[in-house]
């Protein structure tokens, strides 16, 4: 690994030494940090074709897009949740919900992956569901319970399990472990104008308990919390929040939307989904006491509700699991897209007649509030009640064409449009 530091631009190298004041506990991490090579054996990659790329190409022929618009396979991704484009080769990384994060690498351009390996194997991720790139290149893992940070990731990835890398938030520290669960433990993450790292913590209950709401909101778990780049100043920007697995900046005025999950078990037509705006910190949107838009939980309906609540900008269906959400800038898809919100329908799990598994589009006017919402993309969700795909998340590639991510099939997906604009 030798060669490494070589590679590295001098301004990751300045940065990824001062991000790194403590070596964590995890060996391999440690040997990284000090770019020492940990005997990794070489990461294993995806096949692109074959019987398993066929059958997703089939089942693509069942989802229904608007006029001019065609969907097809970009990459057979095992898990593949949220998304990151590097800035400048756009190559995609994909985290999971299990110990991988993938690096999918169209190196001619045509608009499929040449390639999908997985990234870092010399480290033990463990949820690392949530990546976001700086705008100068460095790729952040938010997993459940920590940070790490990798500059220049895509060159680094290409050499195999050794990669530099970065602890912005130790092991341990980013919720307190009283509160780790697999259950509501996907994270998310995006860099704000501030140049701050934003991150969405779900809290591990479908209602929680009145006393743990202080402990909750000490952490900023049931809300979105913000730090420095290298993980000092953390604060907490937003609070209740059940289970945001969301969110991207408004290009246009810099301000954060997110999408929340909310409660279960209040029937299979309510609380609605929720898509919110956050346009300054310090925000309370009104969980636990609502599950939902304005239907008030059962645990705290007649609970005091903290003042000034903020009601969601659109309201979803009820459990279509909404995650993901992006704004689109690009130029390819038709004026009328352009400025708004697109975002991914998990689907339903416990609902008697199963919602989701599709794309919404939501317009947003003028003065930075949402318009009307509608049906983007549907079809992994049969008319039988099974599902064939579940997405997670979109991202829009250079181009302007939209990728889908979907943990279910294994794959990642690209819109794109040809018709008139």
């Amino acid at each position: 690994m030798g060669y490494l530091p070589r590679l590295l631009p001098l301004a990751a190298a300045a940065w990824l030494a001062a991000a790194t004041p403590a070596i964590a506990a995890d060996a391999n991490l440690s040997k990284l940090q000090q770019f020492k090579p940990t005997g990794t054996a070489t990461p294993e990659s995806v096949p692109q074709t074959g019987q398993k790329a066929d059958a997703l190409r089939e089942n693509l022929k069942q989802i229904k897009l608007p006029q001019g618009f065609k969907i097809e396979l970009y990459a057979v991704v095992p898990d593949a949740r949220h998304m990151a484009l590097e800035p400048s080769t756009g190559v995609v990384f994909a985290g999971t919900r299990k110990n991988r994060v993938w690096q999918v690498t169209d190196r001619t351009k045509r608009r499929v992956a040449d390639d999908v390996v997985a990234f870092a194997t010399a480290i033990n991720f463990k949820v690392p569901n949530g990546v976001c790139f700086s705008p100068d290149g460095v790729l952040y893992v938010a997993e459940q319970n920590r940070v790490l940070a990798f500059p220049a990731a895509q060159f680094f990835g290409e050499g195999g399990p050794d990669v530099a890398a970065a602890v912005v938030v130790p092991q341990g520290k980013l919720i307190p472990t009283e509160f780790e669960s697999f259950n509501h433990g996907a994270r998310t993450c995006r860099i704000g104008p501030d140049k701050k790292l934003y991150i969405t913590l779900g809290q591990p209950w479908n209602v929680p308990p009145k006393d743990k709401l202080a402990a909750l909101d000490k952490a900023g778990l049931a809300g979105i919390i913000r730090m420095d780049q290298d993980g000092k100043n953390r604060e907490v920007f937003a609070l209740g929040i059940r289970n945001s697995v969301g969110m991207d900046f408004n290009p246009a005025d810099k301000v954060l939307w997110f999408t929340d999950n909310q409660v279960d078990g209040m029937g299979d037509d309510q609380p609605p989904g929720e898509l919110n705006r956050a346009p300054k910190a310090g925000l309370n949107f009104g969980f636990p006491w609502y599950g939902g838009g304005k239907v008030r939980t059962v645990e705290y309906k007649d609970a005091k509700v903290p003042a000034g609540v903020v009601f969601p900008e659109v309201e979803y269906a009820a459990h279509a699991a909404d995650l993901g959400m992006t704004f689109y800038s690009g130029t390819m898809f038709p004026a009328k897209y352009k400025g708004g919100v697109f975002a991914a329908e998990h689907g339903s799990w416990n609902r008697t007649k199963p919602i989701g598994a599709r794309i919404m589009y939501t317009a947003v006017k003028s003065d930075g509030t949402a318009g009307e919402t509608e049906v983007f993309a549907e079809g992994w969700l049969t008319p039988t009640g099974e599902y064939m795909g579940r997405p997670v998340d979109v991202l829009p590639l250079a181009d302007g064409s939209l990728l889908v991510s979907d943990d279910y099939a294994g794959a990642i997906y690209r819109i794109s449009y040809s018709g008139a604009k």
